[in-house]
Parts: structure tokens; C-alpha cells; sequence
């Protein structure tokens, strides 16, 4: 399709219970008028031969390949496949890919799907169906916080967050997530669908853990929590960065806010 065409038929359509080339669309009662990033979710597997592909177009998003109106914040999570070992996968991202499977009301965890603002999901081969998501997703005000990072130990990242979400939680009980993320891994797949394949991977999920969980909170309450994570070896600051999200228990998303870590830490 046409970008000239593609454009007119994101601008008509809405963010509402549709199909768009196959990627359903929950979306709430209504979208906020905000500019805040869009927070686009990979859920993906270096043993998976579509994986490869999925992580570049992750890659494209963020750097501006599209010349999309909305930032885009991306998160890649890689969850476990058969035919090689995926040296970032966790089970805690299947735990998590399943939520979406359930609040999405998907038949199947299909590999690699991306979600986008937790409200809208396609395959991660379906590209136009993507940019359109993205374009008619909802946005709202990004979280205003600081952040101030420590390490006390070689093993220990301490990270204090001070500010304010910009989103008033009404009558409501949502989380502030943190998603500690590595970009620039390389390795070569040495089994699977990829086997011999170099492999690149950036926003890859190394740690995600709940902030703190907030309930009927006006948008300029000020919040200051201190997280703790554990490093992993061969931790690099200068590779790595934090995404503070409010999510709440239909697993929608209502606000990002990216920090990249101090490259001394």
C-alpha cells in the first residue's frame, strides 16, 4: 500500500473494537489528547526465524525510519521457543505475554506479536497494520519524573524515582512499572531456525518490576520510590536504559517515560 494512501486510511480510521489487516483493537471509552510517547510491546524469540525480522523493525520504530507524529518508547521481551535456548529469555515475559493473551482475548501466544499502549496487538510481520495501530493508539501526558541512579555494590542498581504521573487515577488501582532494558547484544544462534545467523537485539527486558501500585491519586501528587535491582553479568550502563509505565489491571497502558542510565555508573 501506498504511504500517500496508507496515511488517509490511519487518518479516517478509529481506535475503537476493529480489525485493522488482521490486528484486533480494544480500546478505551475514550483517548486522551495528550503527547506522550507510545509504548509498543515485542514479544519475541532468537529460536523463532520471523524473530530476527521483528527486532529490526523494533529497531526502525525508535530511530525514525517511519516518520511517525507519535515517539514511540519499545520494550522487546523474549520468551522461550523450541530449537535454541534464547540466552535473554525468562519466563517471567511468557507470564506476561499470557496477560495480554487473556486481557486481548487472543486464541493463541503467538510469536513474535507486538502490543501496542497494552490496548492493540498484530503480528510483528504485519507492518502497515502496525503503523496504523500506532498512529490512531491513544496517548496520554508522559510521567514528570526525575530519576537518580546508585550502585552501591557491583551486584546492586538503585534507582529513585521522584515526580509526578500526570494522569489522575479515579475510583482505580494501577501499577508504576519499571522496565530495566539492554540495547546493542549481539550473538550468534547456534541451533534453531537461526542457527549460524549473527544475531542483534536491541530493548531487550532484562528486569521489570512494580514501582509501587497507586489508587485514586490526583496527576500531580508527587511519588518518590526507590527500586532495586539485581545487575546480571556483564551488566554495561552505557548500553542499558529504564521505562517508567502506568498499567492498570486490564493490562492498558496510560503513560511513558524513558531515562537513559549515567554512562559512569
Amino acid at each position: 500500500m501506498g504511504r500517500r494512501l496508507f496515511n488517509w486510511l490511519g487518518k479516517r480510521s478509529t481506535f475503537g473494537y476493529k480489525k485493522i489487516n488482521g490486528a484486533v483493537i480494544d480500546a478505551p471509552k475514550s483517548s486522551p489528547s495528550a503527547d506522550g510517547p507510545v509504548l509498543v510491546e515485542l514479544f519475541s524469540s532468537q529460536g523463532c526465524s520471523k524473530g530476527p525480522a521483528a527486532e529490526l523493525l523494533l529497531s526502525r520504530l525508535v530511530r525514525g525510519d517511519f516518520q511517525l507524529d507519535a515517539p514511540v518508547v519499545a520494550l522487546s521481551y523474549h520468551v522461550d521457543h523450541t530449537g535454541w535456548k534464547d540466552p535473554y529469555a525468562s519466563n517471567n515475559w511468557n507470564v506476561r505475554r499470557k496477560a495480554y493473551v487473556d486481557a486481548l482475548k487472543l486464541d493463541a501466544g503467538f510469536t513474535p506479536r507486538i502490543v501496542v499502549q497494552g490496548r492493540a496487538h498484530c503480528r510483528a510481520d504485519e507492518e502497515d497494520a502496525l503503523l496504523s495501530i500506532i498512529a490512531n493508539a491513544p496517548r496520554f501526558p508522559a510521567p514528570k519524573f526525575k530519576a537518580n541512579f546508585r550502585r552501591p555494590t557491583s551486584e546492586i542498581l538503585e534507582v529513585t524515582l521522584t515526580g509526578t504521573l500526570r494522569y489522575k487515577v479515579d475510583n482505580n488501582v494501577d501499577n508504576v512499572m519499571v522496565a530495566l532494558y539492554e540495547s546493542g547484544l549481539v550473538n550468534e544462534c547456534l541451533s534453531g531456525e537461526n542457527k549460524g545467523k549473527v544475531l542483534y537485539n536491541d530493548f531487550v527486558i532484562r528486569k521489570l518490576e512494580k514501582l509501587c501500585t497507586v489508587d485514586d491519586i490526583s496527576a500531580k501528587k508527587t511519588l518518590s520510590v526507590t527500586l532495586t535491582f539485581t545487575l546480571w553479568e556483564g551488566f554495561n550502563s552505557n548500553k542499558c536504559s529504564i521505562v517508567v509505565f502506568v498499567q492498570n489491571i486490564s493490562q492498558q497502558v496510560f503513560g511513558s517515560q524513558c531515562f537513559r542510565l549515567p554512562y559512569d555508573l
